[in-house]
C-alpha cells in the first residue's frame, strides 16, 4: 500500500457490507480515499448465520474499495452489532507507592486495568475496557490525574463484553475473505464518533443508530461514554410490516418505504396515493400514503418506545440535555426527528458523517455513518500515525496499557 497512514474500515450490516479506506490530511482530519458496498447476505439481527455468504458479501465490498482507492486492503477495523453485546461500568482503586511523588502514566494505567476486571462467563470475552473518569482520594473528578499528587486513585470504566462465539465467527468470516482483523469495535461507538459534536457529549446525548435489523443506542454524559445497548428492532421491521399489511413482495415495500414513506401521518401525506407490485391477479394496486405512513409509524414509535425504557432502565432518560441524535439507513424516514421529540420529550436530529472530507454523496449520510466512525476510531487510535491497513499486529504499540489508552483517547473528544 503506497499510502502508509492509511487505514480500512469494514461495517458488516445486515442490510448491506461497506469498507472504506482513509487516511488523515494536513489538517487532521479523517480523508474518504475509497469506498465498497455490497448487499448484505448471511446475517440475522446483526449476528453472522451464514458464514459463506457472509464472506462472499464482505470480499465483493473490499475488492470494490480496493478498485476505488487504487490500493490492496490487507487489514482493518471491523464493526461489531448484535443483541448478545451487553455493557456495565466499573470502579477501580490503586494505591500510590510515594505520595510525595506525582502520579505517573503507569499509575494511570494500573487503575485501569484494576477498573476492566470483571467476572464474565467462560462463553462470552471481553471487546472494550473505556476510561471514564478518574478521582484522586476520592475527591471530584479529573480529567487526567497524571502529574497530581495524591495517595489514592479512582478510575471507572465502560466495559463491553460479547459472546466468544460471535466474535470468532464475525472474526473467521472476515479473515476468510484474505483480510486481517486488527480490532473489532462496538458499532454504536462507531456511529458515535461518526455522527455526534464536542458539544453534544458534553451535555449529554444519546447516538441511536437505526439499522437494519437492530437499533444500537450509545449514551454519553459529561463528555464520556455512559452506557451502550442494542435492542432487536430496525428498519427491516418496518419494511417487514408493509409487505405484511399490504401483501406486497419485500423490494416493493421497501421501494415504498423509501420514496413515499413518513414516520408521521399528516393531512398532507394522507392525501396522496401511490402505486404498489402486489401478489394476486392484481399485481399492481393504490394505496394510500397515508395508510402507509400509519403502518411505519406505529412500528417506529415502538422502537423509539423501547429507546426511551432502555435510557429510562439506565438512568439517563432525564440527563440527555442534547437529546437524541438519530443514524442509520432508517433515520432517513420522512419525520422520525420530529416523533422522536413528540414521544420522548428530548431534542432529536438526525445526522450523517461528520468531521471527514473527501465524502461523496453516496456515504455523505446516515446509512454510512458508523462506517465512517469506524475509520475515525482506527485514524485517532494510533499514535504517533496510523497504522497502514496492510500493517501487523505485532508491533510495539500493541501492548495491553497503550492499546487501552489509545481506545480511551479515541472516544474522548479532542
Amino acid at each position: 500500500m503506497k499510502k502508509s497512514n492509511a487505514i480500512a474500515a469494514i461495517d458488516i450490516g445486515s442490510t448491506k457490507v461497506t469498507a472504506l479506506v482513509a487516511d488523515v490530511n494536513e489538517y487532521g482530519q479523517a480523508r474518504v480515499l475509497g469506498v465498497g458496498v455490497a448487499p448484505a447476505a448471511g446475517l440475522s439481527r446483526g449476528v453472522i448465520d451464514n458464514i459463506q455468504s457472509a464472506r462472499d458479501a464482505v470480499a465483493t465490498a473490499v475488492e470494490k474499495a480496493e478498485q476505488s482507492c487504487g490500493m490492496r486492503i490487507l487489514s482493518g477495523v471491523v464493526g461489531i452489532a448484535g443483541g448478545h453485546l451487553n455493557s456495565q461500568n466499573n470502579r477501580g482503586i490503586v494505591a500510590i507507592a510515594d505520595r510525595t511523588e506525582p502520579i505517573t502514566a503507569d499509575d494511570r494505567a494500573r487503575a485501569i486495568e484494576v477498573a476492566g476486571q470483571i467476572s464474565i462467563p467462560t462463553n462470552r470475552q471481553i471487546l472494550h475496557v473505556i476510561p471514564r473518569g478518574y478521582w484522586i482520594e476520592g475527591t471530584d473528578p479529573v480529567s487526567d490525574p497524571v502529574g497530581m499528587y495524591g495517595a489514592r486513585l479512582d478510575a471507572e470504566t465502560h466495559i463491553v463484553t460479547g459472546a466468544v462465539s460471535a466474535v470468532q465467527n464475525l472474526t473467521k468470516c472476515v479473515e476468510d475473505a484474505g483480510i486481517q482483523v486488527d480490532e473489532i469495535v462496538l458499532g454504536s461507538l462507531a456511529a458515535a464518533t461518526g455522527s455526534l459534536t464536542t458539544e453534544e457529549r458534553a451535555q449529554g446525548v444519546a447516538a441511536v443508530d437505526i439499522g437494519g435489523s437492530t437499533t444500537s443506542i450509545c449514551v454519553y454524559d459529561e463528555g464520556s461514554v455512559a452506557h451502550t445497548a442494542t435492542l432487536s428492532l430496525g428498519g427491516a421491521h418496518l419494511t417487514q410490516d408493509l409487505a405484511r399489511l399490504l401483501r406486497c413482495p419485500w423490494e416493493s415495500a421497501e421501494r415504498l418505504k423509501c420514496e413515499h414513506g413518513s414516520a408521521m401521518t399528516t393531512d398532507e401525506v394522507g392525501s396522496v396515493d401511490v402505486e404498489v407490485r402486489a401478489f394476486g391477479t392484481n399485481s399492481r394496486k393504490r394505496v394510500s400514503a397515508g395508510h402507509v405512513a400509519e403502518i411505519l409509524q406505529a412500528r417506529t414509535e415502538e422502537i423509539l418506545e423501547m429507546v426511551a425504557i432502555e435510557l429510562k432502565r439506565a438512568g439517563y432518560l432525564d440527563r440527555l440535555a442534547a437529546g437524541l441524535v438519530l443514524t442509520g439507513g432508517t433515520s432517513l424516514l420522512r419525520g422520525i426527528d420530529e416523533l422522536a421529540e413528540q414521544r420522548l420529550d428530548l431534542p432529536a436530529r438526525v445526522a450523517g458523517p461528520r468531521g471527514c472530507t473527501g465524502l461523496t454523496d453516496l456515504i455523505a449520510t446516515p446509512a454510512y455513518t458508523t462506517v465512517v466512525g469506524l475509520a475515525k476510531h482506527a485514524l485517532r487510535g494510533t499514535a504517533p500515525a496510523a497504522r497502514p491497513a496492510g500493517a501487523r499486529k505485532d508491533d510495539p504499540e500493541s501492548g495491553f496499557f497503550r492499546r487501552i489508552a489509545a481506545f480511551g483517547r479515541a472516544f474522548i473528544p479532542q
